[in-house]
């Protein structure tokens, strides 16, 4: 019996050869860098990325090429092992590229389904993690694409940024504000949830601002999903900007607060990267959809 493929593109921080042991296909996101093109995971690594990045490199992300997506789709649906795909792009509310993959979709006949799940990074990995658990088990593309669509909004990602340079590169904080917090040495908390991605606290020390996220994530999952909060029945996810140290630091604190969890930790996709630059921080947890 032919199964559902899984498609995602790099934002969910999936990288290629993790793909390929996963069994599903991710589809690099581009950039232009100084003018010229790159793909993240391609031709572009993280230690290349914030090489460019912290050199004043002139870095603007792009969505996928229309005949990437369809490539892509087209290989995939060659394959004698898949009669229809579930493609999982970042969330609508981020980039415009899932806008473009729906209306691509409509050319192939009810086997390409394209699904805003209202995710990015590590809770857009989780919805592909669950997808392919479900073709596995059996379910059609259209069963697997109600789920994700009604637990699209079952998660939360809080981000501290370190350096508010990148913010005010791209307009999201003015110069002087930019200033005045640097000075004052504080440290933005951001907060992703479904297609918004919203300010959310002011820290004053990296301290602080994991406390405020460690305090908002167990404070979101109790008021939201109170009797799931109590059975564990939740994902702790962890992700970062080129400070693995930092990183894993954080994610021994959180062990430390739920021994009985598994804590999934990865690197930022670079897209979201470019925007907040190195050292930033993102706890984000995600509900079991069963």
């Amino acid at each position: 019996m032919s199964k559902v493929a899984i498609v995602t593109d790099s934002n969910s921080g999936i990288t290629q050869s993790e793909a390929k042991e996963m069994g599903v296909f991710v589809l690099p996101m581009p950039f232009l860098i100084d003018g010229k093109e790159y793909f993240e995971d391609i031709n572009l690594t993280q230690e290349e990325f914030y090489k460019l990045l912290e050199e004043g490199a002139d870095v603007c992300t792009s969505q996928p090429a229309v005949g990437d997506v369809l490539a892509l789709w087209d290989s995939v649906l060659a394959m004698e092992e898949y009669d229809s795909i579930i493609h999982i792009p970042m969330s609508s509310g981020l980039s415009g590229s899932c806008e473009t993959a729906e209306m691509l979709s409509n050319d192939y006949d009810g086997k390409v389904f394209v699904v805003d799940n209202k995710r990015i990074s590590v809770t857009q990995r989780q919805a592909v993690v669950e997808a392919r658990e479900m073709s596995e088990e059996g379910m059609s593309a259209s069963e697997i694409k109600q789920v994700l669509l009604d637990t699209s909004m079952d998660s939360n990602i809080f981000i501290m940024v370190n350096d508010l340079k990148y913010l005010k590169k791209g307009g999201r904080v003015t110069p002087a504000g930019a200033a005045l917090a640097t000075i004052l040495g504080i440290k933005p908390v951001l907060q992703i949830y479904g297609e918004k991605l919203d300010a959310y606290a002011k820290a004053r020390s990296v301290k602080h601002a994991k406390r405020i996220m460690t305090e908002g994530q167990i404070q979101d999952i109790k008021n939201r999903f109170p009797d799931d909060y109590d059975k564990g029945n939740f994902y702790l996810q962890i992700a970062y900007t080129y400070d693995t140290e930092a990183a894993c630091n954080y994610k021994k604190e959180i062990m430390d607060m739920f021994p009985y969890k598994e804590i999934v930790m990865n690197p930022l996709s670079l897209s979201v990267s470019c925007h907040i630059g190195p050292g930033a921080l993102a706890l984000a947890y995600t509900r079991k959809y069963r």
